[in-house]
Parts: C-alpha cells; structure tokens; sequence
C-alpha cells in the first residue's frame, strides 16, 4: 500500500508498505507453485509438504513476494493516477527481516503530456527540382557501360582511361623492394584510383609488352607508416590491354534489362529519378518539421530517458574511438553539445510515439517487409539481412520504431501548410543528405 508520495516535475518518490501476513501469503502461493515442479528426495513430484518447501525456498520465494506486491502496489497508483512510466523504478527496501512488515521507496520517471500542436500553423518549404534529361542520358551510359565487354587489343594499341592494363609490378625503395610491392598479372581499371595518385597516370599511353618504371610518392597518412610519404620506384610489364567495347543503345539492350524499347528504357529512368527526388524533397520536409517541433513544442523531458540516450551515444563515441588518443582524435566528446542532442532526440522521439499512437499511425507487416527487403537488396548476400531479422527480435523493434516515427512524420506533414521553391537537382541531393 502506498503510504506517501513525493513529486516534482516528472519524477515521483513513492513510500510505502506490505503487511508481513501479505508477504507470507504470496510467498506461500509462489512456493506452491513451485513444488509442482520440484524434486525433492523421499517425496513425489507435486507433493512437497509446504512446510519443507519453506525451510528450503522461503528466503527467495519472500523476495519474489515483495517484487511482486511492490509492482501490484505501482499498478494500482499509475492507473490511478493515469501516469506512465519512462522507465523501470529504482526500488528500495529498508532493512527487512522474514517475518516483519516491509518498507519501500520506489522512485521512478514518467512520460510527459503531450501538448496539443497546431500543426496547421507550421509552415513548411517543399523543394522541387526538374528533372535533367542529362541524368537519363547518364544512366542509359551507365548501362552500357555495365554490359560492356574487355576485348584484348594488340600491340600497336596504347592505353587510355577506362581501359583495363593487365600488369606485373615490383615496388622498390631506392634499390630495395619493399614486402607487399608486388604482383603477377594484376588486373588495373586506368582511372579507378585504386593505386597510388599517379601510377595509374603513368600507364596510360603504353602498350602491350612495354617495360618500364613508375615513380610515385605515397601520400603522408598511408596505412603502413614505413612506406607513409616515401617515394618509391615501381618496376612494370604489360601483358594485356583491354578496351571496354559498349554496346549499341537498342532495343536488344533494353530488353536484356527488362524493358520492351529504348523509349521504354528511358521512361522507367525517368520514373526512377523522379521518385528520387521526390524522396529527397520529402526527406527535406521531415528534417524542417523535427527543427520545427523541437523549437516550438514545449515539452518536459524524464531524466531517466535523457540519461540514457546520453549514455549510449557516449558508449557508441568510445567504441568508434577506441583506437585513438585524446591528442590524436579528430573528434572530441563534448558534454554540453551531447546533452543538448540528447534531449532533442528525447524529445523528438516522445512528440512522434505519442502523436503517432494518438492519431492511429500503424507500421503494417508489410511496412516492414518491405524496409527488409530494400535493406537486404544493398548487400551481395540478401539472405543474411533476412536471418538477422529472423534471429534478432531487439533490431525488428528497432526497426519498427524508426518505420512508426517517419510515417508519424509524413502523417504530420499533410496538415502542414507547404510552400514551393525550385531548387536545382544537386541543392536537392546536397540538403537531403546532410542529416
């Protein structure tokens, strides 16, 4: 029974108490429930006297007890009071002996109430850009170029960006070669950037069967420290040179990637595209609205979720930096800064859930099928995005959790008042990927 309460903000200190009868009660009932499943020598299973039970199990069957009243007790004032927790309650017993009543204190956070936001009084810019017909014209290269074919070409050809030189190489420090320097037919894409800045400059122009020295510089922050702005001497033979040969844009070509024509082909580009920008628009939109509702929306925070949030992006910060020293560190934990961020996603996350769930938003099974399935197409093996899901029940919620807040979002932004502003194609990519 709650005895006392003590309030201020979100945060509640409860006081109370459980009669030592009650406790023995419950304890008995637990300890009944047990000795159905208990073997104990000289009895049959489900017939373990109580009275043996207790000299046996009494200690940890009074602890679950008390749990047990203690949460009864905290049910019963959160559904008096229409309160609910931002977290599980600190709990704490005053010295307490079998036998005798039991004093607690528990003390525990609760969920703000959310204000009511006037959405249509917000004012939002949706950005449009038009479609460029180079982007198509891009795409449909593209195309071309992964149907494209590396035909050998003969001695009197000479390399040039694009094409593939197939090579021997040694790497030489002054007059000795350095481990790790060396390769047998090496399979180089001239204009990759997959070599050191320069070498691959150095190729182009030679032809099959040349021999000769590549002179190059490593840059200063290389992975291995002992070659790390050296100059070095690479010793080189060509075996192969081989020209990327594109195939005709035609109707062949578009059906070989779906599509009935040429004309068809460029229209499904055009879709495509379209509905990128339509989601990088959107994407912008969601970002002005969260600025918008962390500034105008008041709203007090529970520290027990603010101080977990801040404690998990610390953990994350000092995994991610583990490796480095404070002297060395691009990055520095700032405290202020990251409290600060903290409590916006505290925040943010609380306006959503609960503006969501007010307004019905709901993340379907299908919602969450396809949040799978356009995760799992961006990784060589989709099968293992799908088993991580399957075992990983933790990272469906997740998962559901971002899906419920961005359709909270976008269910949001239909009572927004919006406003257009044409903006070029790359403004558009360059905001909407900034957050």
């Amino acid at each position: 029974m709650i005895k006392k309460e003590k309030i201020k903000d979100l945060h509640y200190s409860l006081t109370g108490s459980i009669s030592a009868d009650k406790i023995q009660s419950v304890a008995d009932e637990i300890l009944i429930e047990y000795g159905k499943k208990v073997k104990m020598p000289g009895f049959r299973q489900g017939k373990v006297p109580l009275s043996i039970l207790r000299q046996k199990y009494n200690a940890s069957a009074h602890g679950e007890a008390i749990d047990k009243l203690m949460n009864t007790d905290l049910n019963e004032y959160t559904a008096d009071k229409k309160i609910r927790l931002a977290g599980a309650p600190h709990a704490d017993l005053t010295a307490w002996e079998i036998g005798k009543d039991a004093e607690y204190t528990l003390d525990f956070d609760i969920l703000p109430t959310l204000p009511a936001i006037e959405l249509e009084k917000f004012t939002i810019t949706k950005k449009v850009a038009e479609l460029d017909e180079a982007e198509v014209d891009t795409a449909l290269e593209n195309i071309r170029k992964s149907r494209s074919l590396a035909e050998k070409q003969d001695e009197n050809y000479a390399a040039a960006n694009g094409d593939v030189a197939v090579i021997d190489f040694t790497g030489f420090l002054g007059d000795t070669e350095f481990e790790g320097g060396a390769a047998k037919k090496h399979h180089l894409i001239l204009g990759s950037g997959s070599f050191i800045p320069g070498f691959e400059d150095q190729i182009i122009g030679h032809k099959k069967g040349d021999k000769f020295d590549v002179n190059v510089k490593f840059p200063s922050d290389y992975h291995a420290s002992n070659l790390a702005g050296q100059d070095a001497r690479f010793a080189v033979e060509i075996h192969e040179i081989r020209k990327h040969i594109l195939p005709e844009l035609n109707d062949d070509l578009a059906k070989q990637v779906g599509q009935e024509s040429v004309d068809a082909l460029k229209q499904h580009i055009r879709n495509i595209l379209t509905e990128q920008y339509n989601d990088a628009s959107q994407r912008e939109m969601r970002n002005e609205l969260l600025d918008i509702l962390a500034d105008k929306v008041k709203l007090d925070l529970p520290e027990t979720l603010v101080d977990q949030e801040y404690n998990m992006a610390k953990s994350e910060f000092d995994r991610n930096h583990s490796h480095c020293h404070d002297e060395k560190c691009e990055h520095k934990w700032d405290e202020k800064t990251e409290r600060r961020d903290a409590e916006r996603r505290v925040k943010l996350g609380l306006i959503l859930a609960e503006w969501g769930t007010q307004n019905q938003v709901e993340v379907s099974r299908e919602d969450l099928q396809q949040a799978i399935w356009a995760e799992a197409a961006r990784y060589p093996d989709p099968k293992q995005v799908f088993e991580f899901y399957n075992k990983n029940q933790n990272a469906l919620a997740m998962l559901r959790g971002m899906l419920f807040e961005r359709k909270a979002l976008d269910a949001m932004l239909t009572h927004v008042k919006t406003k257009e502003k044409k903006v070029a194609a790359d403004e558009l990519f360059k905001q909407a990927s900034v957050r």
